[in-house]
C-alpha cells in the first residue's frame, strides 16, 4: 500500500517508516525542510508546510493510508508564542489534510490515522480513564479536543478515521527517555514533586505495532488510546529506571522547582493520567512490553 506521513522524520514516524518500507510498502513523507539524516532510497520526500495549504495537498489523495502524526514538542516552556506553535501544528495540519482530501476530485484513500495525545484527558488524579471518558480542561485537553475534531471530520468524506491518543513513547534515541536516562546516568535521577502521579506510557515496538494491528483490523474506527496496560507512578518509573541503568534514584525534584524551571509545563509533568487501552484490548491486541521493567530493559539493555 501507498502511505503518506506528516511528521514521518520525527521520533516516532521514523520507527514507523522502517517498519512499513520492511512490509514492503510504498512511503511518502511530507516535511518542511529536508532532513537531517538522509531517508531511506525507498522513501519519496514532499517539501511544503503541512500548517498551511500549498500544492503538498495535491499528493495527499493519491495514497491508501494516510499517518498524521506532526506536532511540535511540549517540552518547551510555555510562552504565548509556543503555545500558538504547539496548536496549530497539531489543529491546522490535520484541517489541511481533511481539506486535502474534500477537495480531490478523485481519491483512493480509506484510512485516516491521526494522533492525539493522553493529555485530552487533562489531570485526572486516581481516576482509572478509557476512550469513553470526556475531556480535561486545561491547555493541552483543549487542544487535543481541537486536533481530534479535526481529524474525525474525515468521517464525513466516507473515511475510516483513526484518532490515536498516544501515551509517553518510550523508545531509544529520542522522546523522554533521551532526557532522563543522561540524568540517571549523572546520579542525578529521581522522582519529580510528590512521585505519586500517574505516568500512562507505551514502548515504542508495541506503539508501531498497534499502528499495524488497527491497520489490518478494518472494523476498527474513531479513538483508541495507544498506552500500555500497565501504567505506573512517577516513582515507579523513576525507581525501574535506576535499576535499569544501576543507579540510585532517591534524589527526588521538589515541585517549586520544576514549576520554577517549566513554569505552566510543569503542571503536566506534576499531575498525570491513569490511562488505559480499553478498546486495544477488547479488539485482541497483545502488548509485547506490558511492564515498565520490561520495557526499560528492552529498550535500553540490562546496563543501560
Amino acid at each position: 500500500m501507498k502511505f503518506f506521513l506528516t511528521g514521518g522524520t520525527g521520533f516516532v514516524g521514523s520507527a514507523l517508516t522502517k517498519h512499513l518500507l520492511q512490509q514492503g510498502h510504498e512511503v511518502t513523507i511530507l516535511s518542511r525542510r529536508p532532513p537531517k539524516h538522509p531517508e531511506p532510497a525507498a522513501v519519496r520526500l514532499v517539501q511544503g508546510d503541512p500548517t498551511a495549504p500549498g500544492p503538498w495537498q495535491h499528493q495527499v489523495p493519491e495514497h491508501d493510508v494516510v499517518i498524521n502524526l506532526a506536532g511540535a514538542s511540549i517540552f518547551v516552556r510555555w510562552t504565548p508564542e509556543n503555545k500558538k506553535i504547539i496548536r496549530d501544528s497539531r489543529v491546522l495540519t490535520t484541517k489541511n489534510l481533511v481539506a486535502a482530501l474534500a477537495q480531490a476530485p478523485s481519491r483512493q484513500t480509506r484510512l485516516l490515522l491521526s494522533t492525539s495525545a493522553i493529555g485530552y484527558y487533562g489531570d485526572r488524579g486516581e481516576a482509572e480513564l478509557t476512550e469513553d471518558d470526556p475531556p480535561g480542561h486545561d491547555f493541552l485537553a483543549r487542544v487535543a479536543q481541537e486536533w481530534e475534531d479535526a481529524a474525525l471530520a474525515a468521517q464525513d468524506l466516507g473515511i475510516r478515521t483513526i484518532v490515536t491518543r498516544f501515551g509517553i513513547v518510550l523508545g531509544r534515541g529520542g522522546g523522554i527517555l533521551a532526557n532522563l536516562v543522561p540524568l540517571f546516568k549523572g546520579f542525578v535521577g529521581g522522582p519529580l514533586g510528590s512521585g505519586r502521579q500517574w505516568f500512562s506510557w507505551i514502548d515504542q515496538s508495541d506503539q508501531w505495532r498497534a499502528f499495524l494491528f488497527v491497520l489490518e483490523h478494518p472494523e476498527l474506527s474513531g479513538v483508541i488510546n495507544f498506552t500500555a496496560p500497565n501504567p505506573v507512578r512517577n516513582a515507579e518509573l523513576a525507581k525501574a529506571l535506576a535499576e535499569v541503568l544501576h543507579r540510585p534514584s532517591f534524589l527526588p525534584t521538589p515541585a517549586f522547582l520544576v514549576k520554577l524551571v517549566l513554569g505552566e509545563f510543569a503542571d503536566v509533568v506534576l499531575g498525570g493520567q491513569k490511562v488505559l487501552p480499553k478498546r486495544l484490548l477488547e479488539a485482541g491486541f497483545t502488548f509485547a512490553y506490558p511492564t515498565i521493567g520490561a520495557s526499560l530493559r528492552h529498550q535500553l539493555g540490562e546496563t543501560g
